[in-house]
This record gives C-alpha cells, sequence and structure tokens, in this order.
C-alpha cells in the first residue's frame, strides 16, 4: 500500500482534470486510470483521461503543489435535529458560507408570496384576526384578500411555483430549476474561493444524484442523528405556544365579530 501511494500522482486519488477545470476534488475510478511519469492518475471519466494524455502538463503540479478547493461541506439530518444551529457555528468558526437551503429558496419566491410559506409557516398570518371599524369594510378586506392571493398565484412564474411546491408540499425540484441554483455555490464567486456549509441539501436520494450527476462534490456529508425525544423536547413547547396564541386571538375575534354584528343590528 505504501509503494502504490508514493507512486500516486500530485491528485492522490482525485481527478486532476475536475480540479483544474472545475475546482472539484471528484474521486477518480481506477478503470479510468493512466501512468505519466511514473506516476499513477486516476481519472473521474474517460474523457477526463483522454484529455489529460493529450496535455499532460496543463494538469500536473509544476514549481509548487496544486491548490486544493476550499472547504465545501453538505449538512444533513431530519427536521429539528439541530442542524442549523452546529452548520452556523461552524461556518463561522471556519470563516466559510453557512447556506440553508430551505431559507433560500424562501427568499427567492418572497417578494411575490409576501411571507413564507410552507407547514412551519401556514398560521404566521397576522392579518387573519384583524377586525375592520365597521362589517363593511369587513367584507371589503376579505374579498381584497382573497383576490391577492389569487393574484399572487397567477404571478408566479412556473419556476416560483415549482419552488412553492417544494415548500408547500415536498414536491421534488426538476433538475433545471436546481441548475439556475445550486452550481453556482460551486462554481461562482464568492463562494467559489471561499467554500461553504449547505445546510438541507440534499433531502433526497434524486437530489444526491443531481450532484453527482453535475460533478458538484462536497468534500464531506455530515448527518445528524437526535433521538426523537431530543427533537420533541425542542420543538413541541414553541409550537404549543403557537397553537395556543393562535387559538387566543381567533377567540378574541369571534368576540369582536359578535359585538360588531350587534351594534350594527342596533
Amino acid at each position: 500500500a505504501n509503494q502504490k501511494k508514493r507512486h500516486m500522482g500530485d491528485t492522490k486519488h482525485f481527478c486532476p482534470v475536475s480540479l483544474k477545470e472545475n475546482f472539484v476534488l471528484y474521486p477518480g475510478q481506477q478503470e479510468h486510470a493512466a501512468k505519466y511519469k511514473e506516476k499513477i492518475y486516476c481519472f473521474s471519466t474517460s474523457e477526463n483521461r483522454d484529455k489529460f494524455l493529450q496535455n499532460p502538463e496543463e494538469y500536473v503540479a509544476h514549481n509548487e503543489p496544486l491548490q486544493a478547493p476550499p472547504l465545501r461541506v453538505c449538512f444533513l439530518g431530519v427536521h429539528g435535529a439541530g442542524k442549523s444551529t452546529c452548520a452556523r457555528q461552524m461556518a463561522d468558526k471556519l470563516g466559510i458560507f453557512h447556506i440553508q437551503f430551505e431559507e433560500y429558496l424562501q427568499e427567492l419566491i418572497l417578494p411575490k408570496t409576501k411571507k413564507k410559506v410552507g407547514p412551519s409557516h401556514d398560521e404566521d398570518n397576522e392579518d387573519d384576526f384583524k377586525i375592520p371599524e365597521n362589517l363593511e369594510d369587513l367584507s371589503e378586506t376579505m374579498t381584497k384578500t382573497k383576490t391577492e392571493k389569487s393574484k399572487q398565484d397567477m404571478e408566479l412564474t412556473a419556476e416560483e411555483k415549482a419552488i412553492k411546491a417544494n415548500l408547500m408540499d415536498n414536491k421534488e425540484l426538476p433538475p433545471e430549476i436546481l441548475d439556475k441554483i445550486v452550481p453556482d455555490w460551486w462554481k461562482k464567486e464568492p463562494f467559489w474561493s471561499t467554500g461553504f456549509i449547505l445546510d438541507g441539501f440534499p433531502r433526497s436520494p434524486d437530489e444526491a444524484k443531481y450532484l453527482s450527476e453535475r460533478g458538484l462534490w462536497p468534500d464531506a456529508a455530515v448527518y445528524i442523528q437526535v433521538e426523537e425525544s431530543d427533537i420533541l423536547g425542542r420543538l413541541f413547547p414553541p409550537r404549543l405556544k403557537k397553537w395556543k396564541d393562535r387559538r387566543r386571538r381567533k377567540k378574541e375575534y369571534k368576540r369582536k365579530l359578535k359585538d360588531l354584528k350587534a351594534k350594527k343590528r342596533v
């Protein structure tokens, strides 16, 4: 094994072509290996091997070692496992970006939806329980809210609708939409030279496959496992408080509405 190690090329078991062209540490395959100046190089694809063999000097180290890309980490785990807390602290410590995937999607459609969407944000609308001065205003407000909502839905582009469906009902995002979001973190500044922790992506085998097919390899994937009881202890009290507040506001709303109707009758 030591002898084999000694004869590996500058990029060890990573593909030198992927490193040079995409600044990604892409694990090479044994079946796509080639020898150059007594050193063995492994490549991610046979096309990359051919590219290397046409002009090896372009992909090997000369006066100084090849530069490795910055750290790119995927943080995974169930909802409430504490991914974002850990990811934020770690990103601060390492001086790299923290990208919270769901938050990022919310920000993309927020200008149109005006509020966050999805199961955990469904009950956040304060305007539901606002009582106007008289009943005419009330029916007007309700109609206005309905028209605004349908207008918003009409205004969303196909792409924004897909993002909204993903946040609301967990519907898979198609690769052509992911293409507009994900590759930039690997390929564009400021992420390209700084690195990042991608928190909450990939969320499904298809999304993991997508990263692999696009050659977007993280250097590590951290999966946080927690006991259900811990998650319950952390998420349940604030949810319960939210539910109680909403019930209280609903009761208050009904009482005010009753008073308003009685006043109107008088």
